[in-house]
């Protein structure tokens, strides 16, 4: 019998493949893409309808020699690159690199690199799917277009090597609008009031929390309305109004997709998002379990879908009712409320084999490996199981013109969450005990009032987790691309990641207002999502993937020339600064690196003296009087402090103002088109003056 080759794009699988296949069959790795846009220039031939121009990667040609060796002892070639776009062009590009009949070529895929689903596909070879082809290729060549095309201007302007994408720079986007809206916040007061009632024949007292009055929900917005409703509490008589009794449902979850994966693993396990797609793709590719060798544990990571195969159902329904009880099991299958389109060829994110059990494959799995697995298992158990169900018990409480409520459940049925419960559930449970013993006849006295104040919280800065899960709510991006951008713009310095939240840095704020500026469509949300789609129609095979180009591409360089137009007429010359080189004795100028602005000796190479550079802004700390200057943290965020640090350890997120507070002798800070007391509890506030042209 003649000898088959398989083709696959990572050398972890090789060995698992392999396995599977037996002695009839060769299996080899391309390592990834063969061939690809050059690096040294544009690459696409703008000129003949956008032709792109492939060669094949540097460092790539002996994989290739050796494949194409492979290729001549073969009788027949099986391409098993992944399942989504890329992997469909990895194909294409391996067969066009390696001379195949177009009718020869067997395609093949799975969604789990398990025994059963490796040789089934092998039964199934298909053709290349153009389409999938066509819409990596159009995605590609719309990314280098754009960042071949602005980049340059970018280093024009900031003068070093950075980089402007289709995606990226939209996610640059919003975190800085999100920054704005932080800075601009301005915080307002309000209070709680919590009263801790008696209850005749109870040991414990209830706390009830004020609600508002006859007419209904009431904001308490300062100390002296508190003290109002204080004042007419201690004289009120407390009575039960109404004790309602009910049942509240949990829905089981939905399995996961890539993104859900991603902001799961980020709040419950604290990973990165790209270190959940590192360790997902290393499940996916093939572990070494004890007793069953090297196999895939988990499908395919990079999904949009929530749909689940029959053949898993079954299992995962056979599962939960010997291990659970029947009463456990899902009572009908959950849909994805979504109306987007979803790659629905490929299933949620789950174990190949829910038999096997987190604790099954502990020992043969790294801590992080176990932990993700887990994390998996646990999320595609629950969302086959029952949901909860919760025994509820609201009492409304009067007293004189004012309303508190008293609410508390507990769980009746745990459902699905006897295996999966989120941080979320905890907090909402932790520490509430059922009301059972209030009626409408109970008898309540005041014990005490306890009144808090609290100001406004502005928006949270995102973090990797809200950022992929407010990238995929507007359309922008897909699965296989959320780790790459936010990695990107990371590594790029554009953005600093603190203690999991992302904040912009000087150079991303620079990055980002050329962008707006230069480029508002590139960075236009609605714009980017529209382009998506059209993307989407692409791989439906209902858009020519030129038509998308052509239509792009002449708006793009129509921006680029208007831009360096723009850029020409502004001579960018070094700002030369009074601080003297303590070397050679030339003034210093400003330059930018890849963490900001630097003082640089004007004679380099002959002097390559550098200093810290630290902006004044005109205004004395409010501390020791000295000046305040703009500061970066390790990581680039910026913030205000003082040149006399350490001596003086004044610092603030916020610009401070020259001006003193009117009203409590505070220093003030600038958000937005106004000042603040820095003070919240004082809350002076007050706009700034338009400046006369």
């Amino acid at each position: 019998m003649g000898k088959n080759l398989v083709i696959v794009e990572s050398p972890a699988k090789v060995k698992t493949i392999k396995k599977f296949l037996g002695n009839n069959y060769e299996v080899c790795a391309s390592n990834g893409h063969i061939r690809d846009l050059p690096k040294s220039q544009l690459g696409v031939d703008v000129e003949h309808d956008f032709e792109p121009k492939y060669i094949t990667i540097r460092g790539k040609g002996d994989i290739l020699a050796n494949l194409k060796k492979q290729v001549k002892k073969a009788d027949k070639v099986y391409l098993a690159t992944d399942p989504d776009r890329e992997g469909e062009a990895i194909s294409w590009h391996l067969a066009q690199a390696l001379k195949l009949d177009e009718n020869s070529v067997n395609r093949i895929s799975f969604n789990e690199i398990t025994k059963n689903a490796v040789k089934a596909s092998i039964k199934e070879p298909r053709k290349i799917d153009m389409n999938l082809v066509d819409a990596q290729q159009s995605r590609r060549i719309l990314d280098r277009m754009v960042g071949y095309g602005i980049s340059p201007l970018l280093w024009a302007k900031v003068k070093r090597g950075l980089s402007a994408g289709r995606v990226q720079s939209v996610a640059l986007r919003i975190i800085c609008d999100r920054e704005d809206e932080i800075n601009s916040f301005i915080p307002e007061e309000y209070w709680t009031l919590d009263a801790v009632i008696n209850v005749k024949g109870e040991k414990k007292p209830v706390t009830a929390h004020f609600y508002g009055n006859s007419n209904g929900k009431m904001e308490i917005k300062s100390a002296d309305e508190m003290d109002r409703v204080v004042k007419a509490l201690n004289k009120a008589k407390f009575e039960v109004e109404s004790v309602k009794k009910g049942e509240k449902v949990k829905k089981a979850p939905l399995p996961f997709t890539t993104s859900t994966l991603q902001q799961e693993a980020s709040k419950v396990l604290n990973f990165s998002t790209q270190k959940t797609m590192r360790l997902a793709q290393q499940l996916y590719e093939g572990v070494d379990i004890a007793g069953q060798g090297t196999v895939g544990i988990i499908t395919y990571l990079r999904t949009d879908s929530t749909r689940v195969a029959e053949e898993a159902q079954v299992m995962a329904h056979d599962y939960i009712a010997a291990t659970y009880g029947e009463k456990y099991l899902m009572q009908s299958d959950k849909k994805s409320g979504s109306k987007k389109k979803i790659q629905d060829a490929h299933e949620a994110i789950r174990p190949t084999d829910i038999a096997l059990t987190p604790a099954d494959v502990k020992d043969s799995l790294s801590r992080d490996q176990f932990r993700l697995y887990q994390l998996i298992w646990k999320r595609f158990t629950a969302s086959r199981m029952s949901d909860a169900v919760y025994e509820t018990t609201s009492v409304k409480i009067k007293a004189g013109e004012y309303r508190f409520n008293v609410a508390a459940s507990k769980i009746k049925f745990d459902g699905f969450m006897s295996v999966y419960k989120d941080e979320e559930e905890d907090d909402e449970n932790a520490g509430i005990r059922l009301v059972g013993g209030i009626d409408e006849k109970s008898v309540l006295t005041l014990a005490e009032l306890d009144k808090k104040q609290h100001f406004t919280q502005p928006p949270a800065h995102y973090t990797e987790a809200s950022l992929v899960k407010t990238l995929e709510e507007l359309g922008i991006g897909r699965p296989s691309t959320y780790a790459p951008t936010i990695t990107t713009i990371i590594a790029r310095r554009y953005v600093a990641k603190e203690n999991k939240n992302l904040y912009v840095t000087e150079l991303g704020e620079a990055v980002n207002s050329i962008m707006v500026k230069a480029f508002p469509s590139i960075v236009d949300v609605n714009f980017t999502a529209t382009m998506e789609a059209l993307l989407d129609s692409v791989e439906e095979g209902t858009v020519d993937w030129k038509t998308v180009i052509r239509n792009f591409y002449p708006d793009l360089e129509a921006a680029v020339n208007a831009a360096e137009k723009e850029l020409e007429n502004v001579k960018i010359e070094d700002e030369v600064t009074d601080v003297v080189c303590d070397v050679c004795g030339r003034n210093m100028v400003i330059k930018y690196g890849p963490h900001g602005k630097f003082l640089a000796c004007p004679g380099f190479p002959d002097c390559r003296n550098t200093k810290p550079y630290l902006e004044k802004i005109g205004v004395p700390c409010p501390k020791c009087g000295k000046d305040i200057v703009l500061r970066k943290t390790k990581k680039g965020r910026r913030y205000f402090g003082c040149e006399n640090n350490p001596e003086c350890d004044f610092m603030s997120w916020q610009k401070p103002s020259e001006k003193k507070c009117p009203k409590c002798g505070g220093y003030m800070v600038e958000k937005g088109n106004k000042t603040v007391c820095a003070d919240e509890n004082c809350g002076y506030v007050e706009t700034i003056a338009k400046k006369a042209d």
